[in-house]
């Protein structure tokens, strides 16, 4: 392993709470690696309240005044915040040329499970209702996204949604998402099971702090439990991930259920890459690849590069084996 990929393993690593990890020092880890003061992209940011919830919300030079990203940030449930996914989701609104609001939802095991669930739920609400008033239309354009821990909380937040509100969400974005937290999950059960970041072990602690041990099998905390009826109006689902994650067969999983009920699932994996690779872009010239083509996902649009920086990042693809369309 070279001496970046042990780099970026070791950041992606503080996201994952350890099986003996204690609470406060696992979420000062966490900002300690990822907050930052400046923005990358000239990304500006302000704050507002949604749903009585602070959130963050980060704007691009340039943005779509119809669409913007709602991000449900991960950290093994307990941790994460504003601060540390700022300058991931700067990056994020940047390539995707959309806003992003980042919520401050409340974390376990102080405010266990649902109070993220209810919190970003609140959020959704007050955000659809806003940008139905600022744009004077019946209709608004919500890309539902998270990482990790995140995914279950908004595919939660999904579930919860009437009709009128779920057709405001134009997508679902998920980055290495955690679907199924249940004794039943082969990582759940085999807590050995171990990537290079992640290990069942991982996911058995992170889902003990979050909730009790009975409502492991709920479908709001293990999307993957929930009956085939529920996916039957997802919005397009895009899935992002490393080739070499012991959750590709849950996202796998996933993409098979919506599929199977009409729904539509891009799964992207990237050959040889690891839990969110997406948050180490200091080290892995894959991570600025990955997030420019969920831009151009999003945007459905046609690239601006130089010939010189298409056969460059030609040469990357090629190297690492990854195929875009």
């Amino acid at each position: 392993m070279n001496a970046n990929r042990k780099a970026a393993v070791k950041k992606v690593k503080t996201l994952v709470l350890s099986p003996l990890g204690e609470i406060e020092p696992f979420r000062a880890k966490i900002e300690e690696t990822f907050a930052t003061v400046f923005l990358p992209n000239h990304v500006e940011r302000d704050q507002h309240s949604y749903g009585g919830v602070p959130c963050d919300i980060l704007v691009p030079e340039l943005y779509s005044s119809t669409k913007l990203i709602i991000y449900v940030h991960g950290g093994s449930f307990a941790g994460g915040s504003r601060d540390s996914y700022r300058n991931f989701c700067s990056s994020l609104a940047h390539d995707a040329s959309c806003r992003v609001i980042v919520p401050e939802f409340r974390l376990p095991p102080t405010y266990p499970y649902p109070a993220s669930i209810d919190d970003v739920y609140a959020v959704f609400v007050a955000v659809y209702q806003e940008q139905l008033v600022n744009l004077k239309a019946d209709k608004a354009e919500i890309v539902l996204a998270a990482d990790g821990s995140g995914a279950s909380i908004a595919i939660a937040v999904l579930f919860r949604l009437s009709e009128a509100y779920k057709k405001a969400v134009c997508n679902l974005l998920l980055f290495s998402p955690w679907l199924d937290m249940s004794s039943s999950a082969p990582l759940i059960k085999n807590k050995k099971a171990r990537d290079e970041v992640l290990a069942g072990e991982n996911l058995h602690r992170a889902v003990d702090v979050y909730t009790y041990a009975a409502n492991f099998a709920n479908p709001l905390v293990s999307p993957l439990q929930a009956v085939k009826e529920k996916f039957e109006s997802f919005p397009p689902v895009y899935i992002q991930m490393g080739g070499a994650e012991l959750l590709v067969s849950q996202a796998e999983q996933l993409r098979d259920i919506v599929q199977s009920v009409g729904g539509t699932v891009e799964l992207d994996l990237w050959p040889k890459m690891m839990f969110l690779f997406q948050m180490a872009d200091e080290f892995l010239p894959e991570s600025h690849l990955a997030i420019e083509k969920v831009g151009k996902f999003l945007n459905k649009r046609e690239e601006s590069e130089s010939e010189e920086e298409k056969e460059e990042r030609r040469k990357i693809l090629r190297k690492n084996d990854i195929v875009v369309d």
